[in-house]
């Protein structure tokens, strides 16, 4: 008999509530994917202000709810079982989410399932491509998070490969962004001037490349300090700042050095598939140099649809349904959140 997974996501600055229904043969479909995002109210600050995060959360949470049992057609009494991000994250919106969890949970009595948020970002690929192949690489980039997983099981078997070491790829783009004079967040701002400039324009340093540094982890922060004095020397100098040419030359060596990891580490681990999710697997330069290197070296390259790469509750709720699939016993409902949860924790099992 089929069964419906409620997911909660409240990281950070997006309250998501997914539905979704995993079937008898493992597959999970989804049903339902709200979100309400508090971006705006953080833009004028250049970055995320917990305190105002975790408000938002509290006035968003029982009305997205709403519109996602309203997108599904169906109603609290349908639910099985509840995934809900217990970590990483930010403390305030995770206890916010966390706590709604519990309470639909004790009301439903149904079984609560903790579970990461950057296992998430992985799952939440199934609800577009089907099953991960086993084992699969994932290349997870957001503004928080830059990381190499080796997956030989989504439901509990996930290995770190390499991270970054100072700032994630998200957070180099938001500063620099910022130095360009582009809103917040920069992502999509930069993609877009980046498209009319000239990626060969500057030759900007990648991180992290040298033949004494890890060979899987990331730098970005010396790239975002190239830039900045960059454009430093060039105001001095009395110049017009060429935009365009300096957002596509800093992607194309944000790009440059994510894909040739990834690559790298598919071939060393002997693995065919490589997945890339989190809000920056959205940018177009990544996507497209990407499926370029991957297509050379013969990998599957497999990308969710920008809505699911981005924080929302369908993530959650996907990794809940392959939680409960593989039989992993739930939280206990004294279930806390943990701003540091390593990702190789993939459910808090009571």
């Amino acid at each position: 008999m089929s069964r419906v997974v409620l997911g909660i996501e409240s990281s950070c600055d997006e309250t998501g509530v997914g539905l979704v229904r995993l079937h008898d043969d493992g597959t999970v479909e989804l049903l339902a994917d709200e979100v309400a995002s508090s971006v705006e109210q953080h833009a004028r600050f250049g970055g995320v202000v917990p305190e105002v995060a975790s408000r938002a959360h509290l006035e968003a949470m029982v009305p997205t709810a709403q519109r996602a049992f309203a997108t599904a057609g169906l109603g609290l009494s349908d639910v099985d079982a509840i995934a809900v991000t217990a970590g990483p994250g930010l403390a305030g919106a995770l206890l916010v989410g966390v706590s709604a969890a519990k309470a639909y949970a004790a009301a439903l009595d149904v079984p609560l399932f903790g579970v990461n948020h950057l296992a998430g970002h992985i799952a939440v690929d199934t609800l577009q491509h089907g099953p991960l192949p086993k084992p699969c690489l994932a290349l997870l980039v957001s503004g928080g998070h830059t990381q190499l997983l080796r997956v030989d099981d989504i439901a509990g078997g996930i290995t770190e490969l390499g991270s970054t070491v100072d700032d994630a790829a998200g957070e180099a783009y938001d500063k620099v962004a910022r130095v360009l004079g582009l809103p917040y967040p920069g992502g999509p701002p930069i993609d877009q001037a980046a498209r009319a400039g000239n990626p060969s324009a500057i030759a900007f340093p990648r991180g992290m490349t040298g033949p004494r540094d890890a060979k899987y982890d990331f730098s970005f922060s010396g790239l975002k300090t190239a830039v900045a004095r960059w454009v430093e020397n060039a105001e001095r100098r009395g110049e017009e700042i060429p935009v365009d040419d300096v957002a596509a030359s800093f992607q194309e060596a944000v790009a440059d050095v994510l894909t040739a990891k990834a690559v790298r580490a598919a071939r060393e681990e002997g693995i065919g598939t490589l997945v890339i999710s989190g809000g920056v697997a959205a940018n177009s330069r990544l996507s497209a140099l990407a499926r370029e290197r991957c297509a050379a070296a013969g990998i599957e390259l497999r990308v969710p649809r920008p809505r699911l790469c981005t924080d929302n509750g369908a993530m959650i709720a996907a990794l809940g349904a392959h939680v409960v699939a593989a039989g992993r016993k739930p939280s206990a409902l004294d279930l806390s959140a943990n701003p540091a949860l390593p990702v190789e924790i993939v459910s808090i099992e009571a």
